[in-house]
């Protein structure tokens, strides 16, 4: 099961740096493609605003 963000989303790039597997894109809002997420949390863990959960 992959991760998501939420709209608290602020675009800070925080989780980009911290994904393994490359699987976070920017824009206004972050988006995780779930077809290459591992489900590894490392993301939710440094989400300065909690917007990322599991899907």
């Amino acid at each position: 099961m992959a991760y998501k963000i939420n709209d608290d989303c602020t675009a800070c790039g925080t989780c980009i740096d911290e994904c393994p597997v490359d699987a976070i894109a920017e824009g206004d809002i972050y988006v995780i493609d779930p077809d290459v997420c591992t489900d590894c949390g490392s993301c939710a863990d440094v989400c300065p605003v909690e917007a990322i959960e599991p899907e």
